[in-house]
C-alpha cells in the first residue's frame, strides 16, 4: 500500500486534556484549539492507563474532525506505547504526539508500529502524523540534529517541542528557573536546540507549556517572545490561554494579527519555510488565513490543579 501525507492543519495551539477525563477531553475538543491533544502519559495515573485508552479512542471516533485529535502516547521503549497505539489508532487520530523521543531511531521505531497498525485497519498509510518531544533526557539533547536525516517515518514527522519538568529530573535539578523565573542556561539551551533542530529538519518548533496558566499577561509577552525567536505554536493546558480568535496564538494574537512570519506578503511564498510544511495557503502579513502558518498557537502551563496537572518535559 502506497504511503500518504495528508495536508496539514494549522499546529498554533496544542490544548492538554487528560486522557481520563471525559469531561475535560470533551472542552478541549470543543475549544478554539488549532489541536486537541488527549493525553494518556503523564496526566494518567497508572491504574487508570487501560480505562483512559478506551475513554481517548471513544472520543476520537465520536468526533468529524479527527485530524486534529491527536494523542500524547507513552514513550516508546514502553510497553505502554504499544497498548496506546493499539487502542487508539483504530480510532483514526490525527496524529501522535511522542514524549520522551531520543532521536531518528525513536521516529523509525514509532513508524514500524503506526505501518503495521494503518494496514491492519485499512487505514491509508502514512496518515498518522507524529510530534516529538526532543529534550525530555540527557541522551536526547544530543540527538536535536538527528531528526533532520533521511530515516524511515521521517514523512510523518511535522513538529517537535520541548520541556523541562523531565529534564530536570533526569539531571538532579533542584530548580529549573531563576528568581526572575526565566528558565536557567541549561534549559534555554535545550529550547534552543530544539527550535534550531526543528528548522534543520523542516517540521514545526513547538514551545512548551506556560506553568503560571492564570497569568494570561505572562502568557503574552512569553508567546510574543517564542513567535519572534521562531516558534509556530506553543503547548496549553487550559482554554483560558487560548486566543478569543482562534487564528491568532495564545495572547500574542489578541491584538496583533499579523501572521507568524513578518516576511510572508502579499502572495509570495514564505520564505522561512511554510511551503515545507506543505500549508494549504501561503502565509500574508496581514489577515493571515486560518490554513496558514501562522503565530504560535496558545500558549499553556504545565500543571493544573491535583490529578489533571500535564507535566510536559
Amino acid at each position: 500500500m502506497a504511503h500518504t501525507t495528508p495536508a496539514l492543519l494549522p499546529m498554533r495551539s496544542w490544548l492538554f486534556a487528560p486522557g481520563d477525563s471525559a469531561r475535560k477531553m470533551e472542552k478541549a475538543i470543543a475549544s478554539a484549539a488549532d489541536i486537541a491533544l488527549l493525553d494518556l502519559e503523564d496526566s494518567v495515573a497508572p491504574e487508570n492507563k487501560a480505562a483512559a485508552r478506551a475513554m481517548v479512542a471513544d472520543q476520537i471516533a465520536a468526533s468529524h474532525k479527527r485530524a486534529r485529535l491527536w494523542v500524547r502516547i507513552n514513550p516508546v521503549s514502553t510497553a505502554d506505547c504499544i497498548a496506546d497505539l493499539v487502542a487508539v489508532i483504530p480510532a483514526q487520530p490525527g496524529g501522535v504526539f511522542l514524549p520522551k523521543a531520543e532521536g531518528a531511531a525513536d521516529i523509525t521505531r514509532l513508524h514500524h508500529y503506526l505501518t503495521a497498525l494503518e494496514a491492519a485497519h485499512g487505514i491509508p498509510q502514512g496518515r498518522t502524523l507524529i510530534a516529538a518531544l526532543v529534550t525530555e533526557t540527557a541522551a536526547a539533547i544530543f540527538k536535536t540534529g538527528d531528526y533532520a536525516g533521511d530515516y524511515p517515518g521521517r514523512a510523518r514527522l511535522v513538529a517537535m517541542s520541548w520541556g523541562a519538568e523531565d529534564l530536570s529530573s533526569a539531571l538532579g535539578a533542584r530548580e529549573q528557573r531563576g528568581p526572575d523565573g526565566e528558565y536557567a542556561h541549561t534549559y534555554e539551551m535545550a529550547r534552543s536546540l530544539c527550535l534550531i533542530g526543528a528548522s534543520a529538519a523542516g517540521v514545526a518548533a513547538i514551545e512548551t507549556v506556560q506553568p503560571e496558566f492564570r497569568d494570561l499577561e505572562a502568557l503574552e509577552r512569553r508567546a510574543k517572545s517564542v513567535r519572534a525567536q521562531g516558534f509556530r505554536g506553543m503547548l496549553a493546558i487550559h482554554p483560558a490561554q487560548l486566543s478569543r480568535d482562534a487564528g491568532d496564538p495564545p495572547g500574542a494574537g489578541r491584538s496583533d494579527q499579523r501572521s507568524f512570519h513578518p516576511e510572508c506578503r502579499g502572495d509570495r511564498p514564505c520564505p522561512r519555510g511554510c511551503a515545507s510544511l506543505r500549508r494549504p495557503s501561503r502565509c500574508r502579513r496581514r489577515g493571515a488565513g486560518r490554513g496558514d502558518a501562522g503565530p504560535p498557537a496558545s500558549g499553556a502551563g504545565t500543571a493544573a490543579a491535583g490529578r489533571s496537572q500535564h507535566r510536559i518535559g
